[in-house]
């Protein structure tokens, strides 16, 4: 539907029909940032740019089913390092990317917040570590209301595979978007939906997830 061949998971074998009740849910939207997505950006992942019309079709529905949508936002300084184990795997991040207070940090046009919706910034490939991620997901729909995330966005192996790791583990059901995160291959890709579908939560597809939410 949205451009891209289905991943071969047990998820695209399932009923279309999911135990996602849309009043206990939100949608995490990971890292989608300029500088993971712009052509040739310090940190370009072609399969996210690829999968923006899955990611918006499904922001649309969210906000249409008043289900909260959360950005997370990978922020490095150029004051100081403050990702040094980050850096040293990834050596170019010492001098340029998603540095606070540039174009490169900001969400895309295409995902942009609206007034109001969460940004969670953070330092860390799990978006809960030292952030206000899991007290946001606690309160914003009421009182512990919210016990499923809806995973997407990039990397699909980093950064979301780290934080849906991260989500189980406080008990939150996730349900990890196969096509709707986009990786650095498709091999690291199809491995983490393999480990997710395993052990951390429950393989989607959009279709599905605009359905559970009431799309048409």
């Amino acid at each position: 539907m949205f451009g891209l061949p289905p991943i071969a998971t047990e998820a695209n074998r399932m009923p279309s029909s999911l135990s996602l009740d849309p009043a206990k849910a939100v949608l995490l939207v990971v890292d989608m940032q300029n500088d993971f997505v712009l052509q040739d950006a310090p940190m370009e992942v072609p399969a996210a740019r690829q999968r923006i019309p899955a990611m918006a079709a499904l922001v649309a529905q969210a906000r249409a089913a008043g289900v909260p949508v959360i950005y997370t936002q990978h922020v490095l300084y150029d004051e100081f390092d403050v990702s040094p184990l980050e850096t040293t795997q990834l050596p170019h991040l010492k001098t340029a990317g998603m540095r606070a207070g540039t174009p490169g940090v900001e969400i895309i046009a295409e995902l942009a917040p609206r007034p109001g919706e969460v940004v969670i910034p953070k330092h860390r490939y799990d978006a809960f570590y030292n952030t206000r991620l899991e007290t946001v997901i606690r309160n914003i729909r009421g009182r512990n209301a919210v016990d499923s995330v809806i995973i997407t966005g990039t990397v699909t192996s980093v950064c979301c595979e780290s934080t849906a790791r991260s989500a189980f583990m406080r008990d939150l059901r996730v349900f990890f978007v196969d096509d709707a995160t986009g990786g650095f291959d498709d091999a690291s890709h199809l491995a983490t939906l393999t480990t997710i579908d395993r052990v951390f939560g429950k393989v989607v597809s959009t279709r599905q997830v605009l359905d559970a939410l009431g799309g048409a």
